[in-house]
């Protein structure tokens, strides 16, 4: 299988005419001279979690943000590096293949053969796996020439498998000395990055030695994600997100035209993206489907299975009243997870499953009201929630049709409510669908092929200034890429530290680790949603975004989601940093004792509101 890997693609005309496309980059990455400016120590978005984080993290946690900075800019402290001598980089791809991650590949060669042609990069063969046994292929301009803009992973290949236990980390250690490696870039989602940081960390530890020389081997995390969940106040989207969106609605969009011209079916859709509900919130605002059901939201308002089918049998019913028999619901792919009476069912039989039960003895072995509710279930549904979970302990969501289970009970109840005269409609017809393996293998978006591209630069700049630790980020990313802001921001300060309440007055502390981030149901892109709701159900307002495309309208049209969000900490975090430098240079030893009151006046305030809004107890922390 390893001699599959590298070699040439058979392209079609389209294909060919992609890979001629050439990204753009901002202004701040072009040239040989990397510019970087540090600002202040970073710390975690929960100043109660810094403790924590910091003793796990003593080499790594509190490093500066960078801000790469173009040729033009005139900053009196920036590092600046003209001098680059020839590097040996090693990539990995982790997690599930996302469009545009060949672009991050190919962003980091060209940036690593500009600054020095000497450089090397390999790329290890198979994930993570290929990294332990170091498998490698170097990457060449004939080797990327038939990737570039195309989708998939399978220049290197792909892994679901964590580099987490001490055996992985060793041998990840061990690989990259034996290959002599001045860096390692990971590209993947929040599982990835997480294990990114616990390897910088550990190779902060273990600087390497050579006859000449101490050096540390940089290590480098790119957000690389379809599920669109490694978000936080320094990463807006992920690559892979826009064109698995676009993708997407263009399918639903068509069923929605279907179920419009026969108005006789319920086409239930269950979009891939894991437990959070992004995929399915922005696919909702490109699409304008009938509804959409967000884990988020049954998870805020404990909604139950017999609380979903009676929504969407109400639904159901009031559209009839209307002589609608039709509709298109949207559900993420882990629905399941967040209904609370089933999460606390996979729990039970997870466990089960690690203490060796097998599968055709766990039934006997739950709890009275797990077995209940196991028994309720209609038996393909069973046979689903008894598969292995995976290496996080999560269910394998992709796998369980939860698009079915619905419309098995939405069925069962339209039927019943008919028969007791309830519902004077016509029969309930249901058709089901899974989205997300046709997506994820697309040709990327416009912008999943510059964003993709631009990390990949972004790395080596990362990698220029020695930078262990760090993520590769652009935000301004709603703006065309002559404005995006690239930078560097240390992944220990993404963390945060779980709490668990136990007996009362007990509290059990989890570990320092990047978290999905939820869909923010006070934000903006929830409350557009939450605006356009009723005409959604009842108005058949199907838009249809049509095909991807790569060139004339809509090839520059981003996520809804992205734009409407409000965005760009980075650009704020040095519009803040300037105003703060703009306040020391005006009150100074010998300034008026009127402007000295007034700065302490302002300060005085600014600094008690600011100590609020930092407290555990301040109900904003989460907004970005």
């Amino acid at each position: 299988m390893d001699s599959d890997y590298g070699i040439p693609r058979e392209l079609s005309d389209l294909q060919k005419l992609r890979s001629t496309y050439q990204p753009q980059l901002p202004p701040c990455l072009e040239g040989t001279t990397v510019r970087v400016e540090f600002g202040d120590t970073a710390t975690s978005l929960d100043p109660t979690d810094s403790h924590t984080i910091s003793r796990s993290f003593p080499n790594t946690y509190g490093q500066p943000l960078a801000h790469f900075l173009r040729a033009t800019a005139k900053v009196p402290d920036a590092q600046i590096i003209t001098e680059h001598s020839a590097m040996r980089v090693g990539i990995v791809f982790c997690g599930r293949q996302s469009p545009g991650g060949h672009n991050v590949i190919w962003g980091l060669l060209k940036a690593l053969k500009i600054h020095n042609p000497q450089s090397t990069l390999l790329g290890f063969l198979g994930g993570s796996e290929g990294l332990f046994a170091q498998k490698t292929l170097e990457i060449t301009d004939d080797i990327i020439a038939t990737y570039k803009n195309q989708g998939g992973y399978d220049l290197l290949g792909r892994t679901k498998d964590q580099i987490r236990t001490t055996e992985q980390v060793k041998a990840a250690l061990t690989a990259c000395k034996d290959l002599k490696l001045d860096g390692l870039v990971i590209v993947g989602g929040v599982t990835s990055n997480a294990d990114a940081a616990q390897l910088a960390e550990t190779f902060a530890e273990a600087k390497c030695t050579t006859k000449n020389k101490s050096f540390e081997i940089v290590v480098v995390g790119v957000p690389v994600t379809l599920n669109g969940d490694l978000k936080n106040q320094f990463v807006e989207t992920n690559v892979g997100f826009d064109t698995i969106c676009k993708v997407n609605s263009q399918l639903i969009s068509n069923v929605c035209t279907d179920a419009l011209s026969a108005e006789k079916y319920y086409y239930f859709i269950r979009l891939m993206g894991r437990k959070q509900s992004h995929v399915a919130l922005e696919c909702t605002l490109q699409s304008h489907p009938n509804m959409v059901i967000l884990g988020e939201e049954v998870a805020a308002s404990k909604l139950t299975l017999f609380d979903l089918t009676t929504q969407i049998c109400d639904a159901v019913q009031t559209r009839a009243e209307r002589d609608k028999y039709h509709g298109v619901i949207l559900l993420p792919e882990g629905l399941i997870e967040s209904i609370p009476e089933v999460y606390a069912l996979l729990k039970e039989i997870h466990g089960l499953i690690r203490l060796g039960v097998s599968v055709d003895n766990i039934s006997s072995q739950l709890s009275p009201w797990a077995s209940a509710l196991f028994e309720f279930l209609p038996p393909f549904i069973k046979k689903q929630l008894l598969l292995h979970p995976e290496s996080d302990d999560s269910a394998q969501l992709s796998q369980i049709e939860t698009e079915k289970l619905l419309a098995h009970l939405v069925e069962a109840e339209m039927n019943k409510r008919l028969k007791e005269g309830t519902y004077k409609g016509k029969k309930f017809n249901a058709i089901c669908h899974f989205f997300g393996y046709q997506a994820r293998g697309s040709l990327p978006s416009k912008f999943d092929c510059d964003y993709a591209y631009v990390l990949g630069h972004i790395c080596y700049h990362i990698l220029a200034a020695g930078l262990n630790g760090y993520m590769a980020t652009v935000t301004n990313l709603k703006n065309p890429v002559n404005k995006w802001r690239c930078g560097a921001a240390p992944i220990t300060a993404m963390m945060t530290v779980k709490r668990w309440s136990q007996n009362p007055g007990a509290t059990s502390i989890g570990k320092p680790a990047i978290h999905p981030a939820n869909v923010d149901l006070r934000g903006k892109a929830y409350e557009l949603l939450r605006q356009n709701a009723t005409k959604f159900l009842m108005d058949d307002v199907y838009r249809n975004p049509g095909p991807l495309q790569f060139d004339g309208p809509g090839a520059d049209s981003k996520a809804v989601t992205l734009c409407v969000e409000d965005q760009d900490y980075m650009g704020r975090i040095k519009k803040l940093q300037e105003y703060l430098d703009k306040v020391r240079t005006i009150v100074k030893p010998g300034c008026s004792q009127e402007v000295l009151k007034a700065a302490l006046s302002v300060m005085a305030s600014v600094t008690d509101v600011l100590s609020v809004m930092s407290s555990p107890s301040f109900g904003g922390q989460g907004s970005l």
